[in-house]
């Protein structure tokens, strides 16, 4: 019974039914094809707003990328001290800003703290040669603690950022878990509150391997999408058969299909906690507002899961702290044996 990841989980039927019909006949490479062409009318209509889209195939090629555009190498990125930039990316927005310093922020639930940022933002760093210069703001929606922010709250930091003359990226690893969880408009959570450009995630919600970096149109007026076509060709991520990587961002906006996998898997996460923090010694750690629930198990029962078979990923270092995610294809079903399972062991 495998929770540790939304990666471990395999590709949504509707996705492999879309590489197959692009799989028919020869069309134009390097993203000339019928496909990709249209992804940029797609998202704009999705949201609301003028769209260049840039399909690539991993989460982290999206981010450092999309934070190349946004920053110089002598720029400082703002990002939270557990987001994925600053923990999980092996350096690559580093590499590919040419040198760029993350700077880590503090905050409850996985959330950048508006007053930290503003602290960061008022050391005295813009025009002094000897600082980084601040460029961009990071935020991840939604978050590492499985927290989302809401409109609002975007808004705030954006605007924040914005006086300080920042570029605002949006890591939208579980972009969709984010929309569902807020029933809010894809526009209203991004462009409308301030965010330039959109990591838009696919992989984790069921595509087999697809991310899409999107530059909305205040992003384009001030020509920030205009280097992507060579940072993404010179990083190895212009697919010479780009009709494949498309075919699955386009099959994930096809009826909703991106809403409805990840409402399925805040549906089970949300099931999940329930069930779990109802276990003697158990606490739910964060709100679970996506489809991640962290929870605090004690020694014995965290050894009886593992002995049962039940996998989830240790979160802390004395592992007290531990993840479940539920990935798209998670049923009702699963959990409930996992709940009937945990109930017996405690």
């Amino acid at each position: 019974m495998d929770f540790r990841s939304d990666n471990v989980a395999g590709a949504a039927p509707e996705i492999f039914a879309a590489l197959q019909a692009a799989n028919s006949g020869n069309v134009a490479s390097y993203g000339a094809d019928q496909i990709s062409h249209d992804l940029d009318a797609r998202f704009s209509a999705l949201f609301e707003t003028e769209c260049r889209v840039f399909p690539v195939a991993t989460g982290t090629a999206a981010n450092a990328l999309a934070l190349a555009a946004l920053c110089p190498p002598y720029g400082a990125i703002y990002c939270h001290q557990e987001s994925h930039i600053q923990v999980d990316e092996c350096n690559a927005p580093e590499a590919f800003t040419s040198g760029a310093k993350l700077v880590a922020l503090g905050g409850a639930n996985g959330k950048i703290d508006s007053e930290a940022l503003e602290r960061a933002l008022g050391m005295g760093w813009r025009g002094t040669q000897h600082h980084p210069q601040p460029s961009a703001l990071s935020l991840t929606q939604a978050t590492e603690a499985g927290t989302v922010y809401s409109p609002a709250e975007v808004a705030a930091l954006a605007g924040l950022a914005q006086q300080h003359g920042l570029h605002v990226h949006m890591d939208g690893a579980r972009f969709a878990n984010a929309i569902v969880s807020l029933n809010a408009s894809a526009a209203d959570l991004t462009w409308r509150a301030g965010v330039d450009v959109l990591s838009f995630g696919a992989t984790k919600n069921g595509a087999l391997a697809a991310e899409a970096v999107v530059f909305f149109k205040p992003a384009l007026d001030k020509g920030l999408a205009d280097s992507f076509l060579f940072r993404r060709k010179r990083a190895g991520h212009l697919f010479s058969k780009m009709r494949f990587l498309s075919a699955q961002l386009a099959a994930m906006l096809d009826n909703d299909l991106w809403l409805r996998l990840a409402r399925n898997a805040n549906a089970r996460a949300l099931q999940l906690a329930d069930g779990l923090a109802a276990l003697p010694g158990v606490s739910i750690a964060y709100p679970v507002q996506a489809n991640e629930v962290f929870v605090v198990l004690p020694e014995p029962l965290r050894q009886a899961f593992q002995a049962a078979g039940i996998l989830f990923h240790p979160w802390s270092d004395d592992g007290s702290l531990c993840r479940f995610v539920c990935a798209f294809d998670k049923t009702e079903a699963e959990v409930a044996r996992l709940l009937e399972i945990a109930n017996t062991l405690a």
